[in-house]
């Protein structure tokens, strides 16, 4: 246990200045009778309220002391523990092109896919995570980590604001998306190395082609697993006009073609998702892939324990000044 302001134990001090004063004052205050013989009272046994005189006394520095160390912030350490897990080192690869905010898929595409997606981490706490996001561009969001909590907030926060915003190029591209991933895979030692692009259009962006990217990725041993998202035909599509929102039908244009020659490559399968339920599909196949031993070396975070010891001190000051106003009350 470690205390996080130990300053605080200098009020202890204070307690030495108080047993000198009780003390003190006890002696002036013993009482006092003059009697001609004391020797009837030499086998007088003393009552249980002579016995309980200094309980009073020894409650009240108890209890402070306990207040101080609960002052002092007491903390259990930080623990490290080292164990050995099996399994895969997994990028998501998922698309936030404007296009991601067509609601044929409940509440959007782009929310939908996210929510899935944290439902999958949740459920691989032994696997190795990163997250890259592309429109007409790609970015890492998070690269793989054991950390799952830090993965779940950077998947939170992705949306599809930065291509609307244009700090982001919109459009689809498909084969920067898989190289980043790539990117962040190629040096693992895991047996098992995947990316599961996530994607509702085709290729129109981007310096790299769709099949390149998977070449490089089947060099490396990953695989890829693709995943296209919306309905057949066309999907309702929100648009600001006049200040309100409307829907237009947009047709739904998926390079399914590409997608699956992409998987294909790689060893890996292909899924069209036209509803949410199809998305968990694609992470189901994952959990029958060979896994691979890792050691991984696990922080415990500080909690506070300054509980105890305020409990510990309510109690003791409490009984020490009930029993001061009742059983142990003395006149003066």
């Amino acid at each position: 246990m470690e205390f996080y302001n130990p300053l605080y134990f200098l009020l202890l001090i204070l307690v030495i200045p108080y047993v000198v004063w009780y003390v003190l004052k006890h002696r002036k205050s013993t009482p006092s009778l003059k009697v001609s013989s004391s020797a009837s009272f030499i086998r007088a046994g003393r009552t249980w309220r002579v016995w309980l005189t200094h309980l009073p006394f020894v409650l009240t520095i108890v209890g402070y002391t306990a207040m101080v160390c609960a002052l002092a912030r007491p903390q259990t350490a930080n623990s490290w523990s080292n164990t050995s897990v099996e399994g895969i080192d997994i990028m998501l690869c998922m698309d936030v092109s404007t296009s991601m905010l067509a609601e044929d898929l409940k509440p959007n595409r782009v929310q939908a896919a996210r929510n899935v997606a944290i439902e999958f981490i949740n459920g691989r706490e032994n696997d190795n995570i990163g997250l890259t996001v592309f429109a007409g561009e790609a970015y890492t969001q998070c690269p793989m980590t054991m950390d799952h909590t830090a993965l779940l907030n950077l998947l939170n926060g992705m949306d599809c604001n930065m291509a609307m915003r244009g700090m982001l190029e919109d459009g689809t591209a498909i084969g920067m998306g898989i190289a980043n991933a790539v990117s962040r895979l190629k040096e693992s030692k895991a047996k098992s190395k995947v990316i599961i692009l996530l994607t509702d259009g085709t290729n129109n962006r981007g310096d790299i082609s769709p099949g390149m990217a998977a070449d490089i990725a089947k060099s490396f041993g990953i695989r890829v697993y693709t995943v296209a998202v919306g309905t057949n035909g066309t999907a309702p599509y929100p648009m600001m006009v006049g200040g309100h929102r409307e829907y237009v039908n947009v047709p739904v244009e998926i390079d399914t073609k590409t997608l699956s020659q992409i998987a294909e490559k790689t060893d890996a399968q292909t899924y069209r998702a036209t509803n949410t339920e199809k998305l968990f599909q694609v992470y189901e196949e994952i959990d029958k892939l060979e896994r691979t031993k890792m050691n991984v070396r696990k922080y415990s975070k500080r909690y506070e324990a300054y509980q105890a010891f305020a409990i510990v001190a309510f109690i003791c000051m409490a009984m020490a000044l009930l029993l001061r106003a009742t059983l142990l009350k003395r006149i003066p």
